[in-house]
């Protein structure tokens, strides 16, 4: 694998690793509704503390998939779309590969049965 697959493959494994739990899916789509939003805002509309929500957004961080920026005694989060884009490329690329391989094994399963004699 090419330095820059693995690291392709690395920023996927990330996303998906972060997107696994409810909660920060939950998280993703609220800043995305929102545009941006504190750690405090966004644990008023979650059953976790504000604690749990910045560890949370850590892990989404982490994973490229927000940012955090300070204005003034506050950090405002907002989603970054890119790490979200480049996983639905891998995605429709491995679907793409399923959907080929699938298509030569249902042609291979209708074509005609050959008389070997």
């Amino acid at each position: 694998m090419t330095g820059e697959r693995r690291d392709a493959g690395t920023a996927v494994d990330g996303v998906i690793a972060a997107l696994a739990d409810p909660t920060r899916r939950e998280l993703l789509d609220l800043l995305a509704a929102r545009g941006e939003a504190t750690a405090t805002t966004l644990a008023e509309r979650l059953p976790v503390s504000r604690q749990a929500v910045v560890k949370h957004l850590a892990v989404l961080d982490a994973a490229g998939l927000v940012s955090g920026s300070r204005v003034g005694r506050e950090v405002r989060y907002s989603v970054r779309p890119a790490a979200l884009d480049a996983t639905a490329r891998w995605m429709a690329a491995l679907a793409g590969d399923w959907d080929r391989r699938l298509a030569t094994v249902k042609r291979a399963a209708e074509a005609p049965e050959r008389d070997p004699g």
